[in-house]
């Protein structure tokens, strides 16, 4: 009988060991599964981050009339506004807001102060959406930002006003038409404008000052000119755009100010 017992108990073994080594086996095989998920999963999760970066630079260099280089940098707003709109979209500030009446007010930037004046009757629609959102204080809030700098030899431009304070956000509205545009894309200095897209209803919150005499492609409409600074453009130029930009690989001309500048006053009437 011993022997018969030993053969017993040898095969119970050997089917313990079976089954322990069945389970090591299944479970190394769902590790090695979950890893190579796991790195899939990851090497979608780069691609998926690296795309949308790149995606976001290419918008905010090349939304507008033209790529920005140093030669020719596009005044670009928020790369949300659609290029393709052709009318009004979300809710925007009527017309009336701007009672076709000449504005003056300040604007300070870095608690520089700028002497402003706009202008109601030559661009009602684009002034009355920068008077209400100025008196809704968004340019002293959420796009108190400016984000962007140009000092090319054709352009010199400082821009602001983006949701998310590096041109990108939406404001959750964009409006035409183009209004009071120079028919040669020549922009005095000084001049306050409102930025866009490729659209002439891509118009948003964003807006930009010129601080030298400036030329953009008028080739698509060119943009709206709501009003002009009347003084304290030196004191901004030689405590803000003259310290230069942000150097990137594609621009040392066009990109975020080296002075970090923001929007610390705003005032009309």
């Amino acid at each position: 009988m011993a022997p018969s017992k030993n053969a017993e108990r040898d095969a119970r073994e050997a089917c313990d060991r079976l089954r322990r080594y069945n389970a090591r086996q299944a479970v190394h095989t769902h590790q090695v599964k979950r890893r190579k998920r796991d790195n899939i999963v990851a090497i979608v999760g780069v691609v998926v981050v690296v795309a949308l970066a790149t995606l976001t630079q290419v918008l905010y260099f090349t939304a507008g009339p033209g790529v920005a280089t140093s030669a020719s940098p596009s005044a670009s707003p928020s790369p949300s506004a659609s290029p393709e709109a052709t009318k009004n979209t979300g809710t925007v500030p009527p017309s009336t807001i701007a009672e076709g009446r000449t504005w003056t007010g300040e604007l300070d930037l870095n608690a520089v102060p700028l002497a402003i004046e706009l202008d109601g009757k030559a661009a009602p629609q684009a002034t009355s959406v920068f008077i209400s959102l100025a008196q809704k204080n968004f340019y002293t809030t959420t796009g108190a930002t400016c984000h962007r700098l140009t000092n090319s030899p054709t352009a010199s431009l400082i821009q602001c006003g983006s949701v998310n304070g590096d041109g990108s956000g939406d404001a959750g509205f964009s409006f035409g038409p183009i209004e009071n545009a120079p028919a040669d894309g020549v922009y005095p200095a000084g001049t306050i404008a409102m930025a866009r897209g490729a659209g002439a209803f891509s118009q948003s919150t964003q807006f930009f000052i010129t601080y030298a005499p400036t030329t953009l492609d008028s080739s698509t409409g060119g943009y709206t000119v709501i009003g002009k600074v009347t003084g304290g453009l030196d004191a901004f130029v030689s405590t803000i755009a003259s310290k230069g930009v942000v150097a990137t690989a594609t621009s040392t001309t066009d990109g975020a100010p080296v002075v970090a500048t923001k929007i610390t006053k705003l005032t009309l009437k």
